[in-house]
Order: C-alpha cells, then structure tokens, then sequence
C-alpha cells in the first residue's frame, strides 16, 4: 500500500467526540421577545437575538420553535420583525413543548442529543429534560454565549452548512407536493426529474466529506468520523477510492449527501466507510451508491466486503446491505464482515438520471 491503514484510519480523539447541536429550539415570550403576546404586551425583540440567528443559519445550525401561543399571531409577530424565515416546523400551540420537541426532532430527522432548547422559563426546561434528557437545555440568558458555546461550533462552514436551511425548506415543499400527488410512490418520485451523481473527493470536497462523517450518524454503516487530513491522505493513495455522491431535482439541490470509502485489495474489495444523509432515503435512492461498488468490484473481478459495526442507530445500513444481497461471513471484534455474492447487481431506478464522474 502506498500509505499504511494504520495511519489512514480513522481516529476520532477528543475534539471528534465534541457534541454538535444540529437544531436550536427557540420559546418566544421573554426569550425571542420581551414581554407576554396573549396579555397584549408591547414586544420588544430580546437584544442580540437577529444577531444569534443569523450567525446559526450562517453555520448551518438549525432553528425552530416551541411555544405555548397562538399559532397565527406568533408568525405574524415574527414576520413583523423579519425573522420568520428562521424557523422550521415551528411547533406553536398548547401542548406540551417536549411533543412539540419531539415533533421537531421527527421532521428534521436528527438525532435528540443534537437538539437544543432555549426558555426563559425553569418549569419548562424541566419538562423538556423529563420527556427528552439528551436535549440541551439553555436559560434566555445564556442568548448571547451560544455563538461561542462548542456544541454550535463547526471545525468547518462548507456550501451545505450556510445553504442547510434552504435545503430543508426546499425539501418541506418536496413533502407538501407529495402529500398532494395522486399516483404511486414510484410515480412520484419519477416526477421530481432526479439528479444523481458520484465522483471521486476533490480538493473543494474535503471539508464536506469531513462533515458528512461528523454529522451522520443514523446512516453511517460503522459510525466511524474522518478528519480533514485523513480524508485528504485516503483520496491520494492508490490503494483506495474516496467517493462522494450529490442529488438534485426540479426543487433544487440536495447538496453533496453521500460518501464512500473503498480499501481496494489484490483480491477484494472493502467498503470502509458508507454514509448517506438522511434527507434523501425516502427519495429511494440509498442503493444507487451501493451497486455502482458492487459493478465495480465485479468488472474488477474482485470480492467485495463491507464493515459493518452496530452503533445503536444505524440499523438501517445493515438492511440497506441485505437488501443488496451481503451477508456476515466474518466478525471482528464488534465490526461484521459482510460481502455479496456479487449475483444480483439492482440497475438503477429508472426515476433517476445517474452520473458517474
């Protein structure tokens, strides 16, 4: 090999292990504003808030709300001062705020510990932290630290980052239209004009690729993170392939949502690493990447073999590699070895036009 595994591998030390908040959740009297909207009072912005939202939407850090208010009267108040934009799924109603937390996390498709909530209100964080203990729980007047606070602090602020509500927002619009199509799933989605393309990692990729390990988690088939310089070493050494995967349809840009380590062995082939975001799974298209490998390998005329390692959450990667016809032939330690028999090679959905760079 042209570098050695044990210097490419991945080797998450402590700053890798840093929690990262994907999404902040915002109350709204006497936190967003002072003063009470039902009792009429005379809002006020709180100081510093435009100032905390724009900084998060620009790292690519989530916002929503949760808020006992009426609905109606809440987004006009927000639209009144020009922050409407910010949130997504605001959950604004009477219910409790850890449903509405958790109706939040559902819809965003994160994990709780990467949830934040901010109140003013020391009754409420209590309710948040008995229904959901990984949130982190912050008072109204932490406000101005949360810039500063590691947990919103990306190593990098890549295209996707300050882009990641536009793409939320985008794909809100890509549910409504699916709420309201009347056809098959299949139907649907060969509405949407898919764009799928897989090339190898540039320079301009590198600190994508890094977040995408960071921040992956659910469908991340062995939960392992690479740094920048990892990646960087791994995409130059003859004896791997480091690949990553974009999506686009008529409603815009998914971003670069996929990624893929291949250790390449005389005899067989090894994924690493496989990742894809979560956002694009209900576009049926977590398999493209999958046997483009698998037709790789087997124009190669070489096994191919996949790590897997149970992470607790990323049971969906194990399905995804039986659906494609893997099975365990070896464990080590707490990593299964799987490999394909290479039989049966899926084509690619007809729904979707697929580039390989």
């Amino acid at each position: 090999m042209s570098q050695s595994t044990s210097v490419l591998g991945p080797k998450p030390g402590p700053d890798r292990k840093q929690r990262t908040i994907k999404v902040l959740v915002w109350d709204l009297d006497d936190t967003v504003w002072e003063g009470t909207l039902l009792e009429g009072d005379d809002l006020r912005l709180r100081s510093g808030v435009r100032e905390v939202l724009e900084e998060l939407d620009r790292r690519g850090v989530l916002n929503s709300i949760a808020s006992k208010n009426e609905y109606e009267d809440a987004m006009a108040k927000l639209a009144e001062f020009g922050l409407d934009h910010f949130f997504l799924y605001p959950q604004i109603n009477w219910n409790p705020k850890s449903s509405g937390i958790g109706r939040i996390r559902e819809e965003l498709n994160v994990g709780m510990d990467a949830v934040a909530f901010i109140d003013d209100q020391p009754f409420e964080r209590d309710e948040v932290g008995r229904a959901h203990p990984e949130v982190l729980r912050l008072q109204a007047s932490q406000l101005t630290q949360i810039p500063g606070m590691q947990e919103f602090v990306p190593r990098f602020i890549t295209d996707e980052s300050s882009r990641r509500r536009l793409l939320y927002q985008a794909d809100s619009q890509r549910k409504v239209a699916e709420s309201e199509f009347e056809g098959t799933d299949e139907e649907f989605l060969a509405s949407l004009g898919m764009s799928f393309t897989i090339s190898p990692v540039r320079d301009e990729d590198l600190e994508r690729a890094e977040e995408l390990t960071v921040r992956t988690n659910q469908l991340n088939a062995t939960g392992e993170s690479y740094s920048y310089e990892q990646l960087d070493a791994l995409r130059h050494s003859s004896d791997h392939q480091l690949l990553i995967a974009e999506l686009s349809d008529k409603y815009g840009d998914y971003g670069k949502i996929g990624l893929a380590l291949i250790e390449m062995g005389d005899e067989a082939w090894t994924i690493k690493l496989l990742l894809m975001s979560c956002r694009v799974m209900s576009r049926g298209v977590g398999t493209i990447l999958i046997n483009h490998l698998m037709q790789g390998a087997k124009d190669s005329g070489r096994r191919l073999l996949a790590e897997f390692k149970n992470t607790g959450r990323n049971r969906m990667m194990l399905i995804a590699f039986k659906f494609a016809g893997f099975r365990e032939v070896a464990k080590r330690g707490e990593t299964s070895i799987l490999e394909s028999d290479l039989a049966r090679i899926q084509p690619f959905p007809e729904y979707v036009s697929v580039t390989i760079a």
